[in-house]
């Protein structure tokens, strides 16, 4: 006699949807209802994961939520279309039966017949399934692998991923519109044009990547040290000979762009190293970071407006008078009896410690579980965005609260001696200085200026904030 089942979990899988209509899922999920209908079974949840293989070790959200339920004792058995869709690897299969053995669950049925986990015989069988299933995810990985070399030495290209920028989506023909463009950028970047320039001037003509998206310095670089732009086939990051295709521009010029683009000696940024309140400045006007950016022979701080700073260009600031000013606002900090008070009195701040700390690590937790939902399509790219500014939100404050609280003992062997740090302040390093600032003042937000020139400073600009 057929026993009955009350709340039976259908699990389904598919490793790749080509097409992504989901249509071999679907169609193991009205297989597995149709056995459930035969045995007079209620199916209490269908969990389904598409495009995502088992052999793998990813994350499969649906089957991880079907092994929490049967855990929590709320199914009574499982029914799934083959073995291998739900193991591929005996690991698996191993810690699955923990979990069934554990809920009591031992009836798992497949279209082929039902496995006994409890009965000897069925987890032997099971087992000989997941090691038949796991050889053979093995030899496809190592056929695909030795295919896709072989296309490579042949010298087609791959045709996997987004289009690459300058070709049609054959590979290999070239883009009449963006190929003309990569030998510009190029030509201009061997006349010694920088990146930042070349970006900005790529914007401006709308012109955008592959994918639709806005050019950045990074991408940039990307693409012209990339040996296809000269006829080269590229496999794991290795150029293994001629592609079929004809190059966007020479050899000479993608070697000369190569050692120009990727050379370690090249620094973006010569002068940060003389700027004492580097990354610790933002913008009054749109909140973005100020950067070092002199001006002839004076220093400046400066919201830059371009493709990778994304500032609003509205805020300068000679840095000399800026520096003088903070660093004697810090030392004064250091020696405030308010300071002092503060430290002394603070009782709550253990705990809040300890809560904050709490909340930074669930907050980073969540955002890697976002990150998981967004990876396996579980999110629309609205939602995981619109999840991911609250959430990175809430982490921002919860850290500043958390460094203005344990800076302190960052900041001891300072505390109360700002006068004698003030006498020999113009002889310590400059990572020295920078160290104290950094102790006593988390950022200072520079506003508009209320009148023009170089000379002088206007303090009602300068908003520190301070950790201690």
């Amino acid at each position: 006699m057929t026993k009955t089942r009350s709340a039976v979990a259908i699990y389904a899988r598919i490793s790749q949807d080509r097409t992504g209509e989901e249509l071999g899922v679907r169609r193991q999920l009205e297989d597995c209802r149709a056995e459930a209908q035969r045995r007079g079974w209620t199916v209490a949840q269908e969990y389904a994961d598409d495009d995502i293989s088992a052999y793998s070790g990813k994350k499969r959200p649906a089957y991880e939520r079907m092994l929490r339920d049967i855990e929590e004792g709320h199914r009574d058995g499982v029914l799934v279309w083959h073995m291998d869709r739900l193991h591929r690897r005996p690991v698996e299969l191993e810690r699955f039966v923990e979990v069934c053995t554990r809920a009591g669950v031992r009836d798992v049925v497949t279209l082929s017949g039902d496995v006994d986990l409890v009965n000897g015989d069925g987890l032997l069988m099971a087992r000989l399934l997941a090691a038949v299933a796991a050889n053979e995810s093995d030899s496809k990985r190592r056929r695909g692998a030795r295919k896709a070399l072989e296309i490579a030495q042949s010298g087609q290209p791959m045709m996997g991923g987004p289009r690459p920028f300058g070709f049609l989506d054959d590979r290999v023909t070239h883009h009449p519109e963006e190929a003309p463009v990569i030998r510009e950028l190029a030509r201009r970047a061997l006349a010694g044009e920088t990146l930042t320039s070349l970006v900005t001037w790529s914007q401006n003509q709308g012109i955008k990547t592959s994918q639709g998206k806005d050019w950045r310095t990074s991408t940039l670089r990307t693409l012209l040290t990339n040996p296809r732009m000269w006829g080269m086939r590229v496999h794991q990051g290795e150029v293994i000979g001629p592609g079929v295709w004809e190059p966007i521009i020479t050899e000479d010029e993608g070697e000369r762009l190569r050692r120009k683009l990727l050379d370690p000696a090249r620094r973006t940024n010569r002068s940060a190293r003389s700027y004492a309140l580097s990354r610790m400045l933002e913008c009054g006007k749109c909140g973005h970071r100020l950067y070092s950016h002199p001006r002839g022979q004076y220093r400046r701080y400066a919201c830059l407006k371009g493709p990778d700073t994304r500032g609003c260009g509205g805020i300068f600031i000679y840095a000399e008078k800026l520096e003088e000013f903070i660093a004697e606002a810090v030392l004064y900090r250091l020696d405030s009896p308010e300071l002092h008070q503060a430290l002394t009195e603070d009782v709550s701040a253990p705990e809040e410690v300890r809560a904050l700390g709490d909340a930074i690590e669930a907050d980073t937790a969540k955002l890697d579980e976002l990150m998981e939902m967004w990876t396996d399509g579980e999110l629309t790219r609205p939602q995981f965005q619109k999840a991911q500014a609250r959430l990175t939100k809430r982490l921002e404050d919860s850290r500043r609260a958390f460094s203005r609280l344990t800076h302190p003992a960052d900041a001891a062997e300072y505390i109360g001696h700002g006068a004698e740090l003030r006498e020999k302040w113009q002889t310590l390093g400059l990572s020295q200085q920078v160290a104290i600032i950094k102790a006593v003042m988390s950022k200072a937000t520079i506003l508009p200026a209320t009148k023009s020139g170089r000379h002088g400073l206007d303090p009602a600009r300068v908003v520190p904030e301070w950790r201690l």
